[in-house]
C-alpha cells in the first residue's frame, strides 16, 4: 500500500508579502516567456523565482538553478517563508467553470507527503504517461540545487464509500488560510488540517487515500525525477527515514467528478495534395458525416464535458469539416500492441489513423515536426485557416476518461504523448515541501 503523511509545509507569510495572490504561480509546465517575466514583475517574491528560475545571457546554465537556492535561503531567512510548526495535511478546494461552458465545478482534495516507489508491476504507485529527458533533466537540476518540491504530483486514489468526500466537505466548512482568484478565474482555497492522531480528520483522509494504489495524473516528470534525487541522495546518506524519500502530492478522489481536457492535433505539411488523398482515405476507418467549421468549434470548445472514449472526433481542413466516428472493426490490426485499454484510447486510434492514411508514423510524430499540439478547438481552426507554418488540417479530440487512465494504468501500459490535460492546476506557492523533517 502507498505511505502516505503529514508534513511541515513551507508557506507565505501574508505579513511579509502581503496579498497571496502576488506570489503565487501556475506549475512551471504551463508558463510561458509572457506569463514568467508577467510574474516577476507582479511581485518581487513571486513563486516562479523557485520554481522557474529567470536564466541571464552568457552565465553557466546551472547558475539560474543556484540563484532558486539562493533565493529560497534568503526567504527562509527574512520570513517571507515560514515553516508550520506541526506535520498537517493541506485541503485544498478548486472552484472553477469548465472551459468552454457556463457549468461550475468545485474540486476538493489534499495535499500530504507520498513515499517514493519505483514503478513496476507490485508497486502501488501507478504511471500512465510517457516522459521525455528534457523537462527531467531540468526538474532534476532544481531539486538538487534547492531540496524542494515547488510543484505537487498529483495523484488518484478511490473513495467508494465517499470517506474521505465528508472529511473534505467538513474541513472547508471552516476558514481557510489562503483565498485566492487567479488569473483564469478559478478560486483556490487552503486549509491547515493538523495531524492529532488516530481519528482525526488528517488520518482519516491519508487512511483513504492509503488504502488502495495512487494512480499520477499529472506530474510524472517530476515524480521520476524525485526517485532520480532519492537514489542519488541514498548513496550518500545514512540517515534512517530521511525526508527525501518522500514528495509533494495533491491527492484527489477518482469517484468525484474531475476535468479532464483533450489536447487537438493540428498536421503540418501535407500541402494540397496530401490534403485531400486524406480527406478521400478517411472511410477506411471512419464514418463521415458533413459538418461546419463552427460547429465543430463550438463542440469541441466545450470538450471538458464531452464523455470521451467514444471514437469520435472532428476533422478540419481549410475549406470543409466533418464529424468522424471510428469503426471499431477496421482498427483491430492497427493499433498497436498493448493491453484493451490502451488499444481502445481515442488517442491511440488516431495515431493508427495518422499513419494509415496520412503516411505520419510514431517516428514522425515523437520528432515534433508534423503535428502541433493546442488545447484551442478556435486556435486550431485559425492555424489551419491561415496556413500557419504549414497547418494543412486539424484533428479534434474528446477528453481521455478518467476509467480509461486508470485502466491503462493498472495494466501497466503508458499512453501516448499529449493524452490528458487535467484542469485546473494547483497553484505553487500555496504549499512547499522541503526534503527535511
Amino acid at each position: 500500500m502507498p505511505e502516505i503523511r503529514p508534513f511541515r509545509a513551507l508557506r507565505f507569510d501574508p505579513e511579509a508579502v502581503g496579498d497571496l495572490g502576488t506570489v503565487v504561480a501556475p506549475p512551471y509546465d504551463v508558463i510561458g516567456p509572457d506569463l514568467q517575466r508577467a510574474l516577476l514583475a507582479r511581485h518581487p517574491r513571486n513563486a516562479v523565482r523557485l520554481d522557474l528560475p529567470e536564466g541571464e545571457p552568457r552565465e553557466d546554465p546551472d547558475e539560474r538553478y543556484r540563484r532558486a537556492a539562493r533565493t529560497l535561503t534568503a526567504w527562509r531567512s527574512d520570513g517571507t517563508l515560514r515553516k508550520d510548526p506541526r506535520p498537517s495535511v493541506y485541503v485544498y478546494e478548486q472552484a472553477y467553470r469548465v472551459p468552454g461552458t457556463d457549468h461550475e465545478r468545485v474540486q476538493r482534495g489534499f495535499f500530504a507527503r507520498l513515499r517514493i516507489e519505483p514503478f513496476g508491476p507490485e508497486s502501488p504507485v501507478l504511471p500512465h504517461e510517457r516522459t521525455l529527458s528534457g523537462p527531467k533533466e531540468d526538474r532534476y537540476r532544481l531539486l538538487r540545487a534547492t531540496s524542494l518540491n515547488t510543484s505537487p504530483v498529483v495523484g488518484l486514489f478511490r473513495d467508494p464509500e465517499g470517506e474521505a468526500r465528508a472529511t473534505l466537505a467538513s474541513v472547508v466548512s471552516g476558514t481557510p488560510v489562503a483565498d485566492v482568484l487567479d488569473d483564469d478565474g478559478v478560486r483556490h482555497r487552503l486549509w491547515v488540517v493538523p495531524d492529532e492522531g488516530a481519528g482525526s480528520p488528517a488520518a482519516s483522509l491519508v487512511g483513504v487515500a492509503g488504502g488502495g494504489p495512487v494512480w499520477i495524473a499529472d506530474g510524472h516528470h517530476r515524480y521520476e525525477t524525485a526517485v532520480r534525487y532519492r537514489d542519488e541522495r541514498r548513496g550518500g546518506s545514512a540517515e534512517q527515514d530521511p525526508a527525501f524519500d518522500f514528495l509533494l502530492m495533491l491527492f484527489l478522489a477518482a469517484d468525484e467528478p474531475l476535468t479532464v481536457l483533450p489536447t487537438h492535433r493540428v498536421i503540418r505539411g501535407l500541402g494540397e495534395a496530401g490534403t485531400a488523398a486524406l480527406v478521400d482515405r478517411l472511410p477506411e476507418l471512419f464514418s463521415v458525416t458533413p459538418s461546419t467549421h463552427d460547429a465543430l468549434v463550438a463542440r469541441f470548445e466545450a470538450a471538458g464535458e464531452l464523455p470521451g472514449g467514444e471514437g469520435r472526433f472532428g476533422l478540419l481542413t481549410r475549406e470543409r469539416a466533418w464529424m468522424l466516428d471510428a469503426r471499431r472493426a477496421a482498427f483491430a490490426d492497427l493499433t498497436p500492441t498493448g493491453g484493451t485499454a490502451v488499444r481502445e484510447l481515442d488517442v491511440t486510434r488516431l495515431g493508427a489513423a495518422l499513419d494509415r492514411l496520412a503516411g505520419i508514423d510514431a517516428a514522425a510524430v515523437a520528432g515534433g515536426e508534423r503535428i502541433r499540439y493546442t488545447k484551442s478547438a478556435a486556435e486550431a481552426r485559425a492555424l489551419v485557416e491561415a496556413g500557419a507554418d504549414g497547418a494543412d488540417a486539424a484533428f479534434l479530440l474528446e477528453p481521455t476518461p478518467v476509467a480509461s487512465i486508470l485502466a491503462v494504468a493498472a495494466a501497466g501500459d503508458v499512453m501516448p504523448q499529449k493524452s490528458t490535460y487535467f484542469y485546473p492546476k494547483a497553484l505553487t506557492g500555496l504549499v512547499l515541501n522541503p526534503l527535511e523533517w
